[in-house]
């Protein structure tokens, strides 16, 4: 299967006078998978079908191989798409679902059957090939709408919202099949999803769109660790922000105050003056004494999700709520409890001030 770059140069798509995608450019490698990843309304799914050519761009390029396709249709495009409702035909079986794009190109039926039972077999479902969909389950049908896009070997793969239909045991089930076989293969993969935990769990990259602009690229753990806005660092988990003043201490380090505690914290880009502070819920310790180095405060919600307790958490003389996730569910705090909050320090970071 041939393995080629796909680059997007300065692209956008207007629709009137509004962008749904505005100047975006980005370039992703050979065999990689990169999540297109954003809330509804962000430009990811246009990006998409900009790229399938189901989508004309109104200003830029896109490059697949080093080949312009910016002009050519959806057809002239070696690209196979999987979309969010898996699009079967309900009166074929499996076998002339996955068969029906090389039956469709010429391909004798014993030649093109032959292939479509390697590409079941690829995807798990070797054996099913006389049963019709709706005799499959959500995580089969998925496999199967696999199977009829890779039949064909096209260059690039592109998944749309691939796991939305299903539940959520069955999704992480999945998706670590999609990103097994896209790994076994060292397929080409732009996956759209507005899931954060899905993205960071498949990506090799992350491509981060708010308003029709990328937000930031970069690999799960830098997004997660380093974000580059208050957008991301809200966007990729779940973060307690505030506003801070950063002190440099060198190049590299700085000093923020959060109420009684003193945090030095890597400074990344951040220069001194107004930031943000990025808190990650599993950065924050719950303590019942109080401590020298914790943060008094008294707990304004609580519930229990089986396996932690979340709270929300009111600090003495810092505004807002602090989301704090317990994994101690042996000793639930009640609403209205005292509690002391310790800080990680490794689950802090800084974020430029928004401009």
């Amino acid at each position: 299967m041939i393995r080629l770059a796909v680059e997007f140069q300065g692209v956008s798509k207007l629709y009137g006078q509004a962008a749904a995608v505005d100047d975006v450019s980005f370039t992703i490698e050979p065999g990689t998978l990169v999540t297109l990843l954003g809330p509804s309304g962000c430009g990811k799914t246009t990006t998409l079908r900009l790229l399938a050519g189901l989508e004309a761009a109104s200003r830029g390029r896109i490059l697949i191989g080093g080949r312009d396709v910016t002009a050519q249709s959806a057809a002239e495009r070696n690209v196979s798409m999987v979309f969010q409702s898996y699009a079967l035909f309900p009166h074929m079986n499996v076998r002339e679902n996955v068969c029906y794009g090389l039956r469709a190109g010429g391909m004798r039926r014993d030649a093109a059957e032959a292939v479509a039972r390697e590409k079941l077999r690829l995807v798990g479902l070797a054996g099913f090939e006389d049963r019709l969909p709706g005799q499959l389950s959500g995580g089969q049908q998925q496999r199967v709408a696999v199977a009829r896009a890779i039949v064909l070997e096209p260059e690039v793969l592109l998944f749309d919202e691939p796991l939305s239909n299903l539940d959520a045991k069955l999704r992480r089930r999945v998706r670590d099949e999609i990103r097994g076989l896209q790994q076994m293969l060292k397929l080409t993969v732009v996956y759209v999803t507005h899931d954060q935990q899905e993205a960071l769990a498949v990506s090799d990259r992350v491509i981060v769109m708010h308003a029709g602009k990328i937000a930031q690229d970069g690999a799960p753990r830098e997004l997660y660790e380093q974000p580059a806005s208050r957008f991301v660092a809200d966007f990729i988990g779940d973060a307690n922000l505030m506003p801070v003043t950063v002190r440099g201490i060198d190049d590299a380090t700085a000093s923020v105050t959060l109420g009684s505690l003193t945090l030095t914290l890597s400074r990344g880009r951040v220069p001194d003056g107004p930031a943000d502070l990025a808190v990650r819920p599993q950065a924050l310790q719950l303590s019942r004494d109080a401590s020298v180095a914790a943060l008094p405060g008294r707990v304004q919600k609580a519930a229990y999700l089986g396996s932690h307790m979340e709270y929300a958490v009111l600090l003495d003389g810092i505004e807002g709520e602090f989301f704090v996730s317990d994994p101690d569910t042996s000793r639930p705090l009640a609403e209205g409890a005292e509690a002391y909050i310790i800080v990680n320090p490794a689950g802090v970071a800084l974020v430029p001030p928004d401009r």
